[in-house]
């Protein structure tokens, strides 16, 4: 009789692992498979983009003045935010000089600290 109590519970406990262990993991898209490359080409772009220079270093402009507003508005969105190195293209150099100019000439009323409504 020990043999016959003992024989279902092995299968029951062989036909339970599989189907809890299958139940418990969600079975999702990307599971460690490697993506295809885009039918466009590699990256995905549709067009060439140029790297970004420098304004100051190429036309060899060494002082950012904060009294220069029509320079420093165009460093400076209409809401009033200073635009980043990453969508101007300036070197980190002229950016931290260009952030400080643009601090000062609103600290005196030259340029606006935010946008009007």
């Amino acid at each position: 009789m020990a043999d016959e109590t003992s024989t279902p519970q092995s299968t029951e406990q062989h036909a339970t692992a599989p189907a809890h262990a299958a139940t418990s993991r969600p079975a999702h898209a990307g599971s460690g498979a490697p993506r295809s490359p885009r039918p466009g080409g590699s990256g995905g772009r549709k067009f060439f983009r140029r790297k970004k220079v420098c304004k100051f270093c190429t036309e060899k402009i060494d002082a950012i003045s904060y009294r220069d507003v029509r320079l420093l508005q165009g460093f400076v969105a209409e809401r009033g935010k200073i635009v980043p190195r990453r969508l101007t293209g300036v070197c980190t150099r002229h950016q931290r000089r260009l952030s400080l100019a643009i601090k000062q000439s609103r600290n005196i009323a030259l340029l606006a600290f935010a946008a009007r409504f």
